[in-house]
C-alpha cells in the first residue's frame, strides 16, 4: 500500500511543499489540510493556533490515517509542533526559513529574508541568523501583501507587480544575491519575484529539504517501499484537499498547474468553523 502524507497549512502556501513532495515521491498519496477559516495564523493568538492545529490534524488522522505529517506553516511550526507531537505517534516535520542553505549559497554574503511580518519578528529568526549566517548581511522584509497575493493566484487574480516591486525594494537596494523564501506561500510568487529582483542569483525555499526528510521518515516506516520511485508512472497518487472554510474558487485547477491531481476538494471540513 502506498504511503500517505498529511500536509497542513493555514492557507494554500503549503501546496508549494505538496508539489515538491509529489515531485520527489510521485506515487505517495497526499492529504492537504488548510485551516483557511482562521487564515492567516500570524494574526491569531498562540493558544488559538495550537488548539486549531492539534484539533484539525487529530480529526484528519482519524479519517485519513497517515504515515507522516508536514506542518507547512512557519507560524504553526514555531508554536504548535511540541503540542502536536504530544498527541500523535505519527512523525511530524515542521518548516523553518532555510537560512543555513542560503548562507552556503551566497557569494557576496548579502542575504534577503522574505517572510511574514509575524515571522521576521520571532526570536528564532535571530537564532538562525546568529548560528548559520553571522558573517552575512541579512536584510529582512516582512510584508503582509505577499501572502494575500499568493492566495489570490488561486482565484486567478494577477499579482500586482508594481506593488510587489515596492515591497521588496529593500532587498534590491541592499544588493542581495540570495533570497530566503521564509513562507511556504512565497514559492508560488517566484516568477513575479524574479521580475522584481532580476539580480538575485539564488532563491532558497524549504520544499526540497522537507521532501527529503519525509522520504527518509517513510523509509523507516515502510522500508520495503521505494518512496523515491521517481520514474514509476504505473500508479496514480490520491490527492485530497480539505479546507476548514470555503474551498477557494479555482483551487482544483491551481493544484493541477502545480502537478497535483486532486481526487476531492472538500470545503467547510469537518464542519463550519
Amino acid at each position: 500500500m502506498a504511503p500517505r502524507i498529511l500536509i497542513f497549512d493555514s492557507g494554500v502556501g503549503g501546496l508549494s511543499v505538496a508539489a515538491r513532495v509529489h515531485e520527489a515521491m510521485p506515487h505517495v498519496s497526499i492529504v492537504y489540510l488548510a485551516d483557511n477559516a482562521a487564515f492567516p495564523y500570524g494574526d491569531q493568538p498562540e493558544s488559538v493556533v495550537i488548539e486549531r492545529c492539534c484539533t484539525l490534524i487529530a480529526v484528519a488522522l482519524e479519517q485519513y490515517p497517515c504515515d507522516a505529517i508536514v506542518v507547512a506553516c512557519n507560524t504553526a511550526s514555531t508554536i504548535a509542533l511540541p503540542h502536536l507531537r504530544a498527541i500523535t505517534e505519527v512523525p511530524v516535520v515542521g518548516v523553518v526559513p532555510p537560512v543555513k542553505p542560503a548562507a552556503a549559497q551566497t557569494l557576496n554574503r548579502r542575504i534577503g529574508l522574505l517572510a511574514t511580518p509575524a515571522t521576521v519578528r520571532r526570536p528564532y529568526i535571530d537564532q538562525l541568523i546568529g548560528e548559520f549566517a553571522a558573517d552575512c548581511q541579512v536584510e529582512r522584509v516582512g510584508h503582509p501583501g505577499l501572502v494575500q497575493w499568493a492566495e489570490g493566484l488561486v482565484r486567478g487574480v494577477p499579482v500586482p507587480q508594481a506593488e510587489l516591486d515596492r515591497a521588496v525594494v529593500g532587498l534590491r537596494d541592499a544588493g542581495v544575491d540570495t533570497v530566503v523564501l521564509g513562507c511556504t506561500h512565497y514559492p508560488l510568487l517566484l516568477d513575479n519575484l524574479k521580475r522584481s529582483l532580476p539580480g538575485v542569483k539564488s532563491w532558497v525555499d524549504s520544499g526540497e529539504a522537507i521532501a527529503r526528510r519525509v522520504a527518509w521518515l517513510l523509509a523507516q516506516v515502510q522500508p520495503s517501499v521505494d518512496v523515491l520511485a521517481e520514474h514509476d508512472t504505473s500508479c496514480t497518487p490520491v490527492v485530497t484537499a480539505l479546507f476548514s472554510g470555503n474551498s477557494p474558487v479555482g483551487v482544483a485547477g491551481f493544484m493541477m498547474g502545480l502537478g497535483l491531481q486532486p481526487r476531492a476538494v472538500i470545503g467547510n471540513w469537518p464542519g463550519k468553523s
